[in-house]
């Protein structure tokens, strides 16, 4: 454990320091933030420098299902490096953890998934998979398949093609023209469909239908979507989207990848949310919840269908740290843990507990949805309401939660304890309760 102690003149050196030398993702260049600098932390809490306590409603970038401060994974972290640092997983290269990994990731995954690539985290997760589907289909004698189908308010990266599969335009600005190939289909969301919610799905099937149609299966090569949006509000799907877009995309030929990348390793009170919505994608990527954060790690899981298309090419494609010992070491005692302490069928509970406790808020005028599915919680506003103020207003009450335009996301550590799940929800309802929409 760090033996620094943080007082008031070295908390304010390291304000001034990071301000100054520090360049924070979504911030304004020329206009940096004061910082929010944490400490410390241990199971569903962090610590700022200055001693004062939060609950972490969001799991830091909702990674850590574990929970904070495990020392059981420093002391596996450290360990493997003691034992074999790295070295790298290039040509006939390996390692123990790493195959031990892959063995534990195919046993826990869903059917029909044969082998495994490590990654470093979710971006180039999705980078490597959307260049195995196209591969997929060159191998097969199909090179002109090469569009990738994605929906808007999905996020997927910030790589080249990971950023491409995007729906998120403002992430996408001053960037410069974005590959081509990419396909937008509708936020697949009942809300969005207004009175005509209750048939999201048909309308969901038959734009993706048309859009096959229009483009021509045969120049289609995978169809990429996280289970349930993440960065785009924490929204499950309508009731049997993701069964009958399987069977169109299986009609066509057409791959199916899974964004994982938040929603494996319990989040959704599942190994993976394919099990819960009773699908068998050709590809899953995860990341996050593998290693819960202790150290960058992910995995692409591939389908025998991919592999058989690929059989006998040369995958020209790799990362300096595939398949990192530390991190493969890190991530099997993680998932040790969740199983060990129960922690999927925990998610389902500590899910439920919130959800029903935020549902009354659905009565209140500037409250459009709350809604959710296991660990993942968002309440989405009416136009007007400042998400902004009512996540700040929540930390400011020891509450840490994010917030999004025009909605707040809750996705604690599955280990969160129900006094402090309950008492994330009370600050964040009297938030909400309080907010008065601008007119």
């Amino acid at each position: 454990m760090s033996t620094f102690a943080p007082t008031p003149a070295s908390s304010q050196r390291l304000a001034a320091a990071d301000r100054d030398h520090v360049l924070h993702p979504h911030t304004v260049f020329g206009r940096p933030p004061e910082p929010f600098i944490v400490d410390r932390a241990e199971g569903a809490r962090i610590w700022d420098v200055n001693g004062d306590p939060y609950i972490d409603g969001t799991c830091g970038l909702w990674q850590c299902a574990v929970g904070h401060g495990r020392r059981e994974l420093a002391e596996v972290a450290a360990a493997q490096m003691s034992r074999l640092e790295f070295y790298p997983s290039f040509w006939d290269y390996s390692n123990e953890p790493a195959i031990l990994l892959a063995e534990r990731l195919l046993r826990l995954a869903p059917a029909g998934l044969g082998k495994v690539f490590f990654t470093n985290g979710g971006s180039e997760g999705n980078e490597t998979a959307i260049k195995l589907a196209r591969l997929a289909h060159h191998s097969n004698g199909q090179p002109e398949r090469t569009v990738i189908l994605s929906r808007t308010s999905a996020y997927h990266g910030v790589g080249a093609a990971s950023l491409a599969a995007t729906g998120l335009p403002a992430m996408k600005e001053g960037f410069g023209p974005q590959p081509e190939g990419f396909v937008h289909l509708s936020v697949p969301h009942g809300l969005k469909h207004g009175e005509h919610g209750e048939h999201a799905t048909d309308i969901l099937v038959a734009e993706l239908e048309a859009t096959i149609a229009e483009i021509g299966a045969d120049r289609i090569a995978a169809f990429i979507g996280e289970p349930v949006l993440g960065v785009g509000g924490m929204v499950p799907p309508p009731e049997g989207y993701w069964p009958r877009v399987e069977a169109v995309l299986r009609k066509h030929g057409i791959l199916l990848i899974l964004d994982e990348i938040v929603t494996a390793f319990g989040r959704t009170g599942h190994w993976f949310a394919a099990e819960h919505f009773g699908i068998t994608p050709d590809i899953i990527v995860t990341a996050k919840g593998i290693s819960s954060g202790y150290i960058p790690m992910g995995a692409v899981l591939i389908g025998d269908r991919v592999l058989k298309m690929c059989e006998g090419t040369t995958f020209w494609h790799g990362f300096t740290y595939n398949g990192h010992p530390v991190g493969a070491a890190v991530a099997l005692a993680n998932l040790d843990i969740i199983a060990r302490e129960g922690l999927l069928e925990r998610a389902k509970a500590m899910g439920a507990r919130m959800h029903d406790a935020l549902a009354g808020l659905s009565q209140l005028d500037h409250v459009l949805e709350v809604r959710g599915l296991g660990l993942m919680l968002g309440i989405e506003f009416a136009e007007g309401v400042d998400a902004a103020a009512i996540a700040q207003g929540c930390r400011e009450d020891g509450v840490i939660i994010r917030a999004g335009v025009g909605r707040v996301v809750l996705s604690p550590p599955l280990v969160i304890s129900e006094e402090d799940a309950d008492t994330v929800v009370r600050v964040l309802a009297e938030r909400i309760r309080a907010a008065v929409p601008a007119s």
